[in-house]
């Protein structure tokens, strides 16, 4: 049985292109063709998944850019705010 990580679309390409920095001639370009690499991707899900699970921080994962994911993991951290207080809002009822 395979991992995820196998099956990958990235898998053999150049690392370099889904970590993108200001010392390449085009980050945005180099951001662009891993999403591109990304899009063809069986696993993008997990990839996503595990992104998230383990907090990655740099770079492209499941298609998402850095931007997005810290996006994504503010906008989760508001739900499990707003259902905290939601609960807690509850309880005290």
């Amino acid at each position: 049985m395979s991992t995820w990580g196998e099956d990958a679309a990235c898998r053999g390409e150049d690392p370099e292109i889904f970590f993108p920095s200001g010392k390449t001639a085009h980050p945005t370009f180099e951001l662009q063709r891993a999403k591109a690499i990304c899009a063809t991707c069986g696993v993008i899900e997990q990839c996503r998944r595990f992104a998230h699970a383990t907090d990655q921080r740099i770079g492209v994962w499941g298609g998402l850019g850095e931007d997005e994911r810290r996006l994504q993991r503010l906008r989760a951290a508001r739900v499990r705010r707003a259902r905290e207080g939601y609960v807690a809002n509850t309880l005290r009822a």
